[in-house]
């Protein structure tokens, strides 16, 4: 058994190793330089909450510095018709000529280390269709698309049954943002530096068809420094030459500026990061996760579900205590 996952497993990286030969040098539209800056949603969770409770001693700080800042929307089975979804959500950007930052998470089996926000699309086929009409509802339109968070990571809680058929669903997803999105700079999800060695994420990236892909995103909804994690995005880039091609990286920093103290589901003590950016020691620092959005019941958010905005929880995170 161990002998024929180690030849499927070699066959996929061969196939995927093949596709770089096409893909990796082909040219992505610049959607930074077409946008005057990142959109901010005015119906982020924050905002809302801020919105609906203006008497409340913690409205205003939470308004500044959180729900002003640029920061990613996320896209999953509870975003009804996606492409009616993504597309109003992309349209409100070009609007007013800012670069939207969507999250797709909606992987069948999502989240299956965690647990906390497991779901997501019913088989591949729905998912494959789901992705695909993810992709052309952004269409022309500038955009930043992260894919898949956790996907990469979470190996070692799947069969290899589950992880052929990952790999699959990722590489025909950046290949459908790649053909039907041409000015979305995609990227696909490379966990963190306390997960998966550089190298074996370099490998697992280029079996998911981040040579079809703009790059690769780091530390989604997690607290590693940027210092961090620009180390380790630097190693997978140097690791993925061995395949042929590299690719540069972007890093969640919502979360981040008190750095990590080992935990990552609702842990204490930690501080909002440097706002979105471009630059900072990656192509650029963006708001993925949103800050006082809850990880799931668990740490100081015990009580509450994965994706819930806790005000106390955010409140306490703009001053990292």
């Amino acid at each position: 058994m161990r002998a024929l996952r180690s030849r499927t497993l070699a066959a996929a990286l061969a196939m995927a190793v093949s596709a770089v030969l096409v893909n990796a040098t082909a040219a992505h539209a610049d959607p930074v330089g077409q946008t005057s800056g990142f959109y901010v949603n005015p119906n982020s969770s924050p905002a809302a909450w801020a919105a609906a409770n203006p008497g409340d001693g913690r409205a205003a700080a939470i308004r500044t510095q959180i729900a002003q800042k640029p920061m990613a929307s996320w896209f999953g089975n509870w975003s009804g018709d996606i492409s009616s979804a993504v597309s109003r959500y992309v349209g409100a950007a070009d609007a007013v000529d800012k670069l939207p930052i969507l999250v797709a998470y909606n992987i069948p089996g999502r989240d299956a280390c965690g647990g906390h926000s497991g779901g997501g699309a019913g088989s591949v086929g729905a998912y494959d269709a789901w992705i695909a009409s993810f992709a052309a509802a952004i269409g022309n339109r500038p955009a930043v698309v992260v894919i898949e968070p956790d996907s990469l990571g979470d190996f070692s809680c799947m069969s290899q049954a589950q992880i052929n058929d990952r790999v699959g669903m990722l590489s025909r997803a950046a290949a459908q943002f790649r053909a039907k999105a041409p000015n979305t700079w995609a990227y696909l999800d490379a966990g963190n530096p306390g997960w998966v060695d550089a190298s074996t994420m370099a490998q697992r990236l280029t079996m998911a068809g981040v040579a079809s892909a703009h790059g690769f995103a780091l530390n989604v909804s997690n607290y590693f420094t940027t210092g961090d994690n620009a180390n380790y995005g630097n190693r997978v880039a140097s690791a993925l030459r061995a395949y042929g091609y590299t690719k540069p990286f972007v890093i969640d920093t919502s979360r981040n500026g008190n750095g990590s103290n080992g935990q990552w589901c609702n842990p204490s003590g930690r501080r909002i990061g440097t706002p979105s950016q471009l630059g900072g020691g990656a192509e650029m620092l963006l708001w993925l996760k949103t800050p006082g959005e809850s990880d799931g019941n668990c740490g100081v958010g015990a009580g509450s579900s994965a994706g819930q905005f806790l005000p106390e929880v955010a409140y306490k995170m703009i001053f990292g205590y």
